[in-house]
């Protein structure tokens, strides 16, 4: 049957009845507010190639998270900028550093009523902006991976409810599960970075989060950006060794590897809308070239069309006002 006897417009004749039929709705409640967290001020400071995102003292921690819970938010990712930094990123894993100070106070705040992920890398903490131990200018990947260990332990002794790693070691989920079982965190789930590609999109958050390489790029452990193949790989691996969420990383470049990991892969997967989408929708509406709130609803509806059960994204603190 075909027209004038199916007319497809008689279901979006009216507001209430596109709202009905609409598939794809956002929740608050699948989304993640990132938070950074500066050892180094004591008042906000605004991340400039981030438009309305800023840096936060410790202090200030409890309310982010209560931000978070009034947008209805039920989860945070916790990055950290340390006071000093090293070339081993002590920093990350010391039992006083600036990420587990903060999970221990939105927790001893908040108790279960906020979810607390913990982003377990090195490159916000190492003196050289890579995100594991170099030799010779290369990168070592098992001699990092211990590194990565105590990380995810001390965030999870600090009360860091999930663990992320996002250093595309090779073996780091293996490890971490390890780690976490001999110190008796055999409930705490790891959200593996499993599908992070190598991108251009990541340019704000390195300033935000002080990462920049001091030399090269991350190429040699992030992902060729044309491959499929081999992310469906890295996402079999990560899951083999324990991972219990899986993540793509960027969203909106890589929404054929969103679809496919779902299709694929019997875990939850979350896509992370990162710093570099976020700041053009803010530059654009900035200049007055896009409706930002509905330009919002649409990129975050096509992430989850595509099948990402949560999304990592900055758009989140503003969640009230652009579902509106």
């Amino acid at each position: 049957m075909s027209f004038p006897t199916v007319r497809m417009r008689r279901l979006r004749r009216t507001e209430a009845l596109r709202t009905m039929l609409n598939q794809i709705q956002i929740q608050p409640s699948n989304l993640i507010y990132p938070i950074f967290v500066d050892e180094t001020i004591t008042d906000p400071v605004p991340i400039t190639t981030m438009p309305g995102y800023f840096r936060h003292p410790l202090k200030q921690v409890i309310d982010e998270g209560k931000t978070a819970l009034e947008q209805g938010i039920k989860s945070v990712l916790l990055f950290g900028i340390p006071a000093e930094k090293d070339e081993i990123g002590k920093g990350a894993y010391a039992k006083n550093g600036i990420v587990q100070k903060a999970a221990s106070k939105l927790k001893a705040q908040f108790k279960d009523e906020l979810v607390i992920i913990g982003d377990v890398c090195l490159c916000e903490y190492t003196s050289h902006g890579h995100c594991g131990i170099i030799k010779e200018g290369e990168v070592q990947n098992d001699e990092t991976l211990e590194l990565l260990g105590k990380t995810a332990v001390s965030q999870a002794e600090a009360g860091v409810d999930i663990v992320a790693p996002s250093a595309m070691m090779d073996g780091q989920i293996f490890t971490i599960r390890e780690f976490l079982d001999d110190s008796g965190f055999e409930q705490t789930p790891i959200l593996a970075y499993s599908a992070k590609y190598a991108s251009a999109f990541y340019g704000p958050f390195r300033e935000a989060a002080e990462s920049t390489p001091k030399f090269g790029n991350r190429k040699s452990y992030q992902m060729n950006q044309g491959n499929v193949q081999e992310a469906l790989r890295e996402i079999e691996l990560d899951i083999n060794e324990g991972a219990d969420m899986i993540m793509v990383k960027p969203a909106l470049a890589y929404l054929d590897i969103i679809s496919l990991a779902k299709a694929s892969f019997d875990v939850p997967v979350v896509a992370y809308n990162v710093s570099g989408e976020y700041s053009m929708v803010k530059a654009a509406a900035l200049n007055g070239w896009i409706d930002e709130k509905t330009v919002i609803n649409e990129i975050l509806t096509g992430i989850k069309r595509a099948g990402a059960d949560m999304i990592i994204t900055y758009h989140a603190k503003d969640v009230k006002t652009w579902l509106k």
